[in-house]
């Protein structure tokens, strides 16, 4: 995990879905979950955001990502 990632994670919005326009970390656990189990996050840079994002969760590592959010 990457320090631009954790920037990436805290400033990218979700392009398509209920959760359209809301920042990855801002997504709901059981959403980012219900990919996991369906056994594939979106493809590329989204897809592995994603994954990181829902691993800083289970974590609970929010607390670190959000003070790096822009807005």
């Amino acid at each position: 995990m990457e320090k631009e990632d954790l920037v990436a994670i805290a400033n990218t919005e979700m392009p398509f879905g209920k959760y359209q326009g809301r920042a990855l970390i801002d997504l709901p656990e059981p959403y980012l979950l219900w990919f996991a189990r369906q056994g594939e996050f979106p493809a590329g840079r989204l897809g592995e955001l994603m994954s990181i994002t829902l691993a800083i969760k289970i974590e609970g590592l929010e607390g670190l990502i959000k003070p790096l959010k822009r807005k």
